[in-house]
């Protein structure tokens, strides 16, 4: 399955967080699973703030991750973990594209979700 999170930025993430390394790969694959088939729905509600040939990244209202949480019965340590890991994810792409104080700025009122585009795995 394709991974919206590099490889990079999902060994920082696997260092803060508070799950097993070793487990955050499964839990981005479920999120992966639960994001990929609804990618048309968030290009119709939510702002794209990037899209390239590996993944789309887009801002959504605050609670959207408790809700999808709830909806893969993920601990509140593994919400956390996937939450960190797409935010880290999105302010990497910030400083790559020179936009990462625009980002850091919408991260005070909304939340990031990327999802996987292409057939290629990032890990």
């Amino acid at each position: 399955m394709c991974n919206p999170i590099e490889g990079q930025v999902l060994m920082l993430t696997a260092a803060k967080a508070s799950v097993p390394g070793e487990r955050l790969p499964n839990l981005l694959e479920r999120a992966q699973a639960a994001l990929a088939p609804e990618c048309e729905r968030y290009r119709r509600e939510y702002e794209r703030v990037h899209a390239d040939d590996n993944r789309e990244a887009f801002l959504v209202e605050w609670g959207h991750w408790e809700t999808l949480g709830d909806d893969l019965e993920l601990s509140e340590r593994e919400l956390s973990a996937l939450r960190r890991a797409h935010e880290e994810q999105l302010l990497r792409i910030g400083r790559r594209t020179d936009r990462e104080a625009e980002f850091e700025t919408a991260l005070e009122i909304r939340e990031p979700v990327c999802i996987a585009t292409s057939a290629g795995d990032e890990r």
